[in-house]
């Protein structure tokens, strides 16, 4: 009888397609008889093993739903030892329509266990959420393999290639030696996803005060690395990026630093410019910088909020980024009326009270992504404009901005304003995503729009 894994975590980018895909192959090439089974609506299992996910006739989606016979829905594949059962998008709609059907969690065990013993492996991929797909996939596997990615230093395991990183740079380059200080040396960390525009803003503002800037870890090199015991201070560009390790660097090396928020918009660029102004010891100096980018920025963004006032905004990131971007569009005199985040802390809670503050109405959603609840909702609410993620949302006919931009700037002043404008630029030019969702069909039901986004969470 064959060995079935399930390779699952609720956390999205993590690798399970990746491990799935290279997991088969491996043990197709060690002659061992293999099926995988796509068990993600995204489909990338199904075409990183060669198959064209949209022109299949039979998928996992259909053998679920009982419209296809298990043999039906195998493909043997070009490569020996492989078979796969395919999926496509519209196994999204299956959560729902298996409301009501009887022992829906064993599903795919029943069909499974009719082939089971004819196969050395079978390899199942999760979708990135705890639903009823995954629920499948785990009463159907005899083993579970969790590939995990930790974003930022959270443990002192090295969980994630960012906490491999930071140990290694500790433990085998910086070995807790003390070296000299630099004078006006600070340690800027920031994740991949800032944009090397971003990279230069920060710079530029740092410059301004007086600092020399040592960014880390990426655009990096070993002679950067180690000065990091030299800086006077540290920073990061992300709130949960590094904030441990810079712990780390105060306890091992008193390093002192600053920790606060995400510089997109004016009230959270100045509150992260005063942060390491004040461990520097550059109050003064810093209050004279923004007053002047103040003086230089203010006409352009009054421009932005004469095309901006009044727009209704639904936004959806991680948290640091989501949360700064909320605060950001109060800067143009626009009205927030939903945010979906995945996590939820009490920094999370911090920035909540401010946008009470500021938007009186609006719906926090503290969800893995689920594009369920993301749909129902921007469809009740019907936004302006959405900013985040936006494939989904981009379907519906919505003008949509992407605050995780790795080319683009939108950070500090600079960022504030070619954001503002992009926001601007896409709401007057509306045409490519209204005709996406011409001709673009989600995979849910009239019937799903009308009910609350929220039903099946137990209150």
């Amino acid at each position: 009888m064959g060995r079935t894994i399930a390779i699952a975590n609720q956390k999205g980018g993590v690798g399970k397609s990746t491990t799935a895909i290279n997991l088969s192959s491996c043990l197709g090439d060690m002659v061992q008889k293999v099926l995988t089974i796509d068990m993600d609506p995204q489909g990338n299992t199904t075409s990183g093993m060669g198959v064209e996910k949209n022109e299949v006739e039979n998928t996992i989606y259909e053998l679920l739903l009982g419209e296809s016979k298990l043999e039906d829905c195998i493909i043997p594949l070009n490569f020996d030892n492989l078979s796969l059962i395919p999926s496509n998008v519209n196994l999204a709609g299956a959560e729902i329509e298996l409301i009501g059907v009887e022992d829906k969690e064993f599903i795919l065990k029943n069909a499974i266990d009719q082939v089971r013993d004819q196969y050395d492996f079978i390899i199942i991929d999760c979708p990135p959420s705890l639903n009823m797909l995954t629920i499948n996939a785990m009463t159907t596997a005899d083993t579970v393999l969790v590939p995990i990615h930790c974003e930022g230093f959270k443990s002192k395991i090295c969980a994630s290639g960012f906490d491999a990183a930071f140990l290694a740079i500790n433990k085998y380059i910086l070995k807790k030696e003390s070296v000299p200080k630099e004078k006006g040396l600070v340690n800027l960390f920031a994740p991949t996803t800032v944009s090397y525009a971003d990279q230069k803003e920060m710079e530029r503002m740092l410059h301004n005060i007086g600092v020399e800037v040592n960014y880390i870890p990426f655009y990096s090199s070993l002679e950067k690395i180690k000065r990091i015991p030299a800086a006077e201070a540290s920073t990061s560009i992300c709130k949960v990026f590094a904030d441990e390790f810079m712990k780390t660097l105060w306890e091992d090396y008193e390093i002192p630093y600053s920790h606060t928020v995400m510089p997109i918009g004016i009230r959270n660029t100045e509150k992260w410019y005063r942060g390491i102004a004040k461990v520097l010891g550059k109050e003064e100096e810093v209050e004279e910088i923004i007053a002047k980018e103040r003086e230089r920025i203010m006409p352009l963004v009054q421009k932005l909020r004469d095309r901006l006032q009044g727009k209704r905004v639904f936004i959806c990131g991680g948290t640091g980024r989501s949360f700064a971007a909320a605060a950001l569009i109060d800067d143009f005199g626009m009205e927030l009326v939903g945010l979906e985040t995945p996590t939820y802390d009490e920094d999370a809670q911090t920035d909540i009270e401010y946008l009470n503050g500021i938007h009186k109405d609006f719906v926090v959603d503290i969800a893995n992504m689920q594009p369920f609840e993301q749909v129902n909702l921007v469809n009740k609410l019907k936004p302006d404009a959405f900013i985040g993620v936006p494939d989904w949302a981009a379907k519906l006919g919505i003008p949509t901005t992407h605050v995780l931009d790795g080319k683009r700037p939108t950070m500090g002043y600079d960022g504030l304003i070619y954001l503002g404008n992009k926001i601007a630029d896409q709401l007057q030019n509306p045409g490519f995503n209204v005709k996406l969702a011409q001709h673009s069909k989600l995979p849910y039901k009239d019937s799903w729009y009308e009910q609350d986004a929220f039903k099946y969470i137990k209150k």
